[in-house]
């Protein structure tokens, strides 16, 4: 029966259902007005700093033709993973963090878990591949130009999305896992959780695709930094020098781009992290977390795809000048996409 019995009256009070007389449903979490409309404003003011960031992201990369490097190219292809994800999967979250309930049907539970695990995925691959891409040019500055091209970077973004969903395909739309470790999967769900069969292995199904690609970056920026601070000494000589200004400037300003994007792969294991390590100990303890911590922890992470836009803003300003054009309405000017965001 659900109900729960009142010790001071003696009756019985029901508890409140995601779908009411349906066998099997799942409790229902009930907040007063006040939070709930605290909580949904909360969300939507999240999911808006994400699409708007990502899009002024998107725009200027393409727009400004100075910006169309490989290095852009892959911070473009990033910034349309976390666009989609705040289009596409964060309002549907949304509703479920706040009702406690999923009202969207098992076809949509699927879509829903295929796309979040599809973006996420493909942010951190492209981390990875700007990492590498970050590497080489502080490392190798002369072979740089000639070896990582458009082209290498064209190949790495169709790595970076074909490879999660493919992955996650495999998963999510056929019953590998179901029938091949089916004595370690968990009980089937209650109605309106959207939590699938293979939730149990999920965690550390994906222990090694997130940490493995996390600790090729940390390694490389490591190796990164210790470069950076060894060029740093040789540019303070060469700036005494006359005529190599230019040089300079082109090495200081790889030198701030490896910077901030060490900065963007920081905040993003300090996001994700709570998360990826919550959902291998939660299969262990037969998914105790309270659902509200549970819920923090996923916000948390979904709050890294409003990050790096703010990244940029505060670090990069050709991002600056490029959003106050965009803001004053100066791209329709012509020539605008010839301006020259790096010049003092």
């Amino acid at each position: 029966m659900n109900a729960i019995q009142s010790y001071n009256t003696g009756e019985l009070s029901p508890i409140p259902l995601c779908y009411e007389k349906v066998n099997g449903s799942c409790p229902k979490t009930t907040h007063v007005l006040g939070v709930q409309l605290a909580i949904y404003l909360f969300c939507a003011m999240g999911m808006l700093l994400v699409v708007l960031g990502n899009l002024l992201v998107m725009f200027s990369v393409s727009h400004f033709k100075i910006l169309h490097t490989p290095t852009n190219f892959l911070l473009l292809s990033l910034a349309v993973a976390d666009l989609l994800l705040g289009l596409t999967v964060l309002p549907f979250s949304m509703v479920r963090s706040v009702e406690s309930c999923w009202f969207f049907g098992d076809s949509f539970c699927r879509v829903h878990t295929f796309l979040d695990t599809v973006f996420c995925l493909v942010s951190i691959l492209h981390l990875c591949f700007i990492s590498i891409d970050r590497h080489y040019a502080i490392c190798n500055p002369l072979l740089y130009p000639a070896k990582f091209t458009v082209k290498v970077a064209c190949i790495y973004i169709a790595v970076g999305w074909s490879l999660p969903i493919a992955y996650t395909s495999v998963f999510v739309y056929t019953n590998v896992v179901e029938e091949g470790l089916g004595h370690l999967l968990k009980d089937m769900p209650c109605i309106g959780s959207c939590q699938l069969l293979f939730n149990k292995l999920w965690g550390w199904l994906n222990f090694p695709v997130f940490f493995l690609p996390c600790f090729l970056m940390i390694t490389l920026y490591v190796k990164i930094f210790l470069v950076a601070s060894r060029q740093a000494k040789q540019i303070s000589n060469l700036e005494k020098m006359a005529g190599c200004s230019t040089n300079v400037r082109a090495s200081q300003r790889e030198r701030k781009a490896a910077k901030t994007l060490g900065i963007a792969v920081g905040i993003y294991l300090l996001c994700w992290l709570p998360f990826t390590i919550d959902s291998m100990i939660d299969s262990l303890i037969n998914f105790s977390t309270p659902p509200l911590l549970f819920d923090i922890f996923i916000w948390f992470a979904y709050f890294n795809s409003a990050c790096n836009p703010l990244i940029y803003v505060f670090s990069y300003s050709w991002f600056r000048k490029a959003l106050k054009i965009v803001v004053t309405r100066q791209i329709f000017r012509p020539g605008s996409s010839s301006a020259n965001l790096y010049q003092e």
